[in-house]
């Protein structure tokens, strides 16, 4: 006899959540929301509780700080999220709207609709913040999420869904809307990236391992979020202050996440007097440097020798690659090779070379002046986000809700038939 699986009755619960919430009234949506919210900060001392177990599991098994970082929880960043879920709840609802209707001379009139994608799957690793975010974009989105996190943040993402849930629930809607999948081995994610008859879209959050398993292997349409191998290009003419500051910024802010900088380049005609700037920097973070030999030679023996798979590296720590170049051209032909196309930034004086790199770096973000950690939903206007697309096909950079929706082109008629 065929035995349906966990994750089949899973997909199965929220397929028949999706047909609901498709024709949700925005009201209720933003009512569910602000009851997440609420019961976020009401039951913050459970979801601590939760968290204190992951992260000391995490550390017996020898998990970085970087990544703890990550991982952890405190009623700051609980706070915090509670208030990206009123933020999402206050953004117009992006479905059901219509673009400008058009009259064809046949007297048909036709406009495109907006439209929930249906059902999410989310895989995701270590951040259990990604858990609340990613189900109320979802939600508001009127799509039902299933959230497949990793084994290291399973307790907490158990107790912020076990919240959302009930949430959910009490303003009336399905709380399968939401739901996480208890089976933490590799054979869950196989079992999602073949739900075809369920899952409308995958999207993996992580690693180039798992992101690039995913995009080979599932048999589901996904959207896929990309590792953050993010440059800082330090040209000639810029102000040497400020682009310390902005690498600075760029690698130490939070070097565990995706939009952290993982090589630095820098003209060779100002090399000898930035690199000592930036490395007075970095060293307050304990910075490690691996350098080509001409870092290596200005800064000394504490630079380690950079190869060449340190350039391509997304470090996901306070380690960050280093290279003097010969000037633009050597630049963006090595950002050319090297990026994973997640954000890249330089910092210049020079009109000219500003332009130019907007124009000819291929990312999903390009920044002059300005730090790579703002590659965020959040600060970019969107509200919260469920990931940083960096393929170009339906999404590109922070996907917000308009990225959580798909459309369908309406058409009215007065009985035309077509010869």
């Amino acid at each position: 006899m065929f035995k349906i699986t966990p994750i089949e009755i899973q997909g199965s619960l929220a397929k028949d959540a999706a047909s609901k919430l498709m024709l949700c009234p925005a009201d209720i949506k933003n009512k569910a929301l602000l009851n997440i919210a609420d019961a976020l900060e009401e039951k913050k001392r459970l979801i601590l509780d939760a968290n204190e177990i992951d992260k000391e599991n995490a550390r017996k098994n020898g998990m970085s700080e970087a990544l703890l970082d990550r991982l952890s929880l405190d009623p700051g960043r609980i706070d915090a999220v509670a208030r990206g879920v009123r933020e999402v709840a206050a953004l117009n609802d992006p479905v059901g709207q219509t673009d400008k209707l058009e009259t064809r001379p046949n007297g048909l009139v036709i406009g495109r609709k907006t439209v929930p994608l249906g059902v999410i799957a989310i895989i995701f690793e270590s951040r259990p913040n990604v858990t609340v975010d990613a189900a109320v974009l979802c939600l508001k989105a009127g799509n039902a999420v299933i959230l497949r996190g990793g084994k290291e943040a399973f307790r907490s993402n158990n107790m912020f869904v076990e919240v959302m849930r009930e949430a959910v629930r009490e303003a009336g809607l399905p709380e399968d809307s939401i739901s996480l999948v208890q089976d933490i081995t590799h054979d869950s994610v196989d079992a999602l990236m073949n739900l075809t008859q369920y899952v409308d879209v995958l999207i993996p959050r992580g690693g180039a391992g798992l992101i690039g398993r995913v995009v080979s292997n599932s048999r589901v349409p996904v959207i896929e979020t990309g590792v953050g191998n993010c440059h800082v290009y330090i040209e000639a003419s810029a102000d040497l202050d400020m682009a310390a500051d902005i690498i600075y910024n760029a690698k130490c802010r939070r070097p565990s996440v995706c939009n952290a900088a993982e090589s630095l380049l820098i003209d060779r005609a100002v090399a000898s007097e930035f690199l000592p700037m930036a490395k007075a920097k970095l060293d307050m973070k304990n910075t490690e440097l691996r350098g080509c030999p001409e870092t290596q030679s200005i800064l000394g023996p504490s630079v380690l020798a950079a190869s060449d798979e340190d350039y391509y590296t997304e470090f996901l720590d306070y380690i960050l690659a280093v290279k003097v170049v010969g000037g633009f051209e050597e630049a963006l032909a090595h950002i050319s090779k090297y990026s994973s196309k997640h954000s890249e930034a330089i910092v210049t004086n020079d009109y000219n070379a500003s332009r130019r790199f907007l124009d000819e770096v291929d990312a999903a973000a390009v920044y002059v002046n300005a730090s790579t950690a703002f590659t965020d939903g959040g600060e970019f206007g969107l509200g919260a986000e469920i990931g940083i697309s960096t393929q170009k096909m339906h999404a590109r950079g922070p996907m917000g809700l308009n990225q959580l929706t798909s459309s369908k082109f309406v058409i009215y008629g007065n009985g035309q038939v077509r010869p």
